[in-house]
């Protein structure tokens, strides 16, 4: 089950059936399924004490991936800051709700076994996220 929440921020226009529906076969074409994946959409002051408090990091992000995974079962809870999503779609000259679908898949993705911080993995996230945006426009509306 995939679940979609907010904190201090109006939901965002996301289509959950067809998001839900994405994420699973994005999932699937890692050979993996979806078990129980909670979103939560917040504001920047939510995601910062987030970071300070699970993670010990002082600072803003986009996204906080919690993997809960067993075995070929993604399971976790993604923290998504609407504020930063917002900022990074202008600062790289986005569209905000295209920025907003690579950063709910980058925890997808993360689930799926693909990280992005060590030498050359951040390019083999890139092409992952643009791979599994492709994926979403082949699920109907």
């Amino acid at each position: 089950m995939i679940t979609y929440n907010i904190e201090n921020v109006r939901f965002p226009n996301v289509k959950r059936r067809k998001t839900t529906a994405w994420i699973r076969k994005v999932a699937a074409s890692y050979g993996k399924k979806v078990g129980e994946v909670g979103y939560l959409f917040c504001d920047d002051e939510h995601i910062l004490e987030v970071n300070r408090q699970y993670l010990g990091h002082d600072y803003y992000t986009d996204i906080i991936t919690f993997d809960y995974n067993e075995g070929k079962t993604i399971n976790g809870d993604l923290v998504i800051s609407l504020d930063t999503v917002r900022s990074n779609a202008e600062l790289f000259h986005k569209d905000y709700h295209e920025e907003l679908h690579r950063v709910i898949i980058h925890g997808i993705l993360h689930l799926c076994g693909i990280n992005d911080k060590g030498p050359g993995e951040r390019e083999i996230m890139e092409a992952a996220e643009d791979k599994a945006l492709a994926l979403r426009n082949t699920i109907a509306p």
